[in-house]
């Protein structure tokens, strides 16, 4: 009998597990798809895909002379 319950508790541990894991998947991808339609949105208001500055990006560190 005590097998049995250990069995039945870490097959309720492991169901409890994955039911959180895609939960969480789950609030990735809608997470992922609200910031892909802000940019969606984002880019037909402004008629510009990309979504920076004019300006020309300049290098982090100086060339050495």
């Amino acid at each position: 009998m005590y097998e049995y319950e250990i069995h039945h508790f870490r097959s309720t541990e492991l169901i409890r597990k994955a039911e959180h894991e895609r939960l969480a998947r789950e609030a990735l991808r809608l997470r992922r798809a609200a910031r892909r339609e802000a940019t969606e949105r984002s880019a037909e208001g402004t008629g510009d895909a990309e979504s920076h500055t004019s300006r020309l990006r300049r290098h982090r560190h100086p060339r050495a002379a």
